[in-house]
């Protein structure tokens, strides 16, 4: 701790491993079982739990709570993590779960950015550069792949599945998987292509054309989910974009959400 910025009105376990050249503010309450790693800003009233393991360069704003216990009625007080990457943004009164049974994980990965009043649950698997918008509520046992954005108000149900590059419009309540590179509306249906982070992840514009027309094969085709996922196979040039659409649908397990 030598090497960083610690509150004397800070109450933080000497058990706890800080990294070098952190910032803890007064009033952060830090918990035996946690390690937080270099270049930390940890804002007043933060409550950092047992089993998180933060890494470097993450911001943590007022009134948060990291590796909070489940809210989950199968928990019984086992070990668990939660598991925060690098140079995260977690802003005011976000709380983000660790996970229900001994071993168990909540991960959140890198340069992800959590409004406030978001709230990650247990064993949820966030991937990189996400937005959770301003109130939105992530059940337990989910999985978000990178890029994803979350406008306000969003509710996940538990166990789905978004997909790398989708966007949740504000409002939405959603329960089954949303797949990659679309709009989700309010509705809980596609909205289209979201060309706009496809585009910011460098997708040409042949290659969103593809996509669409996977799509279009999809939620305006006149067959099931898994013989329009055979056509996709023919009928759409290969290329790794339309072969992460194609491994998505074949392995949701909640099926996806509605056409329009």
């Amino acid at each position: 701790m030598s090497n960083s910025e610690i509150s004397p009105r800070a109450e933080i376990s000497p058990k706890a491993k800080i990294g070098d050249n952190c910032k803890i503010f007064p009033f952060v309450y830090i918990e035996d079982d946690v390690v937080i790693g270099d270049n930390c800003i940890i804002f007043p009233f933060v409550s950092i739990l047992d089993g998180t393991r933060m890494g470097s360069h993450n911001k943590v704003h007022q009134g948060a709570v990291i590796g909070a216990l489940p809210q989950d009625f199968n928990f019984r007080g086992e070990k668990s993590e939660c598991i925060i990457g690098d140079n995260n943004i977690i802003r005011e009164n976000v709380v983000i779960n660790r996970a229900t049974h001994r071993g168990g994980q909540t991960v959140i990965g890198n340069d992800n950015v959590l409004m406030e009043g978001a709230h990650i649950s247990h064993d949820t698997k966030v991937g990189n550069a996400c937005v959770f918008g301003y109130g939105t509520k992530i059940a337990g046992d989910c999985q978000i792949d990178d890029g994803v954005i979350f406008s306000s108000s969003v509710i996940e149900n538990a166990k789905t599945h978004v997909g790398v590059g989708a966007m949740i419009q504000a409002g939405t309540t959603f329960s089954k998987d949303v797949p990659p590179y679309i709009i989700c509306t309010k509705r809980s249906e596609y909205g289209g292509v979201n060309y706009t982070m496809g585009r910011s992840y460098g997708v040409d514009e042949k290659t969103l054309k593809h996509i669409a027309n996977a799509y279009r094969l999809v939620f305006h085709g006149q067959t099931s989910v898994f013989d329009a996922t055979n056509q996709i196979e023919q009928q759409v040039p290969d290329g790794p974009e339309i072969r992460t659409i194609i491994q998505f649908l074949r392995n949701s397990e909640m099926g996806i959400i509605s056409k329009i």
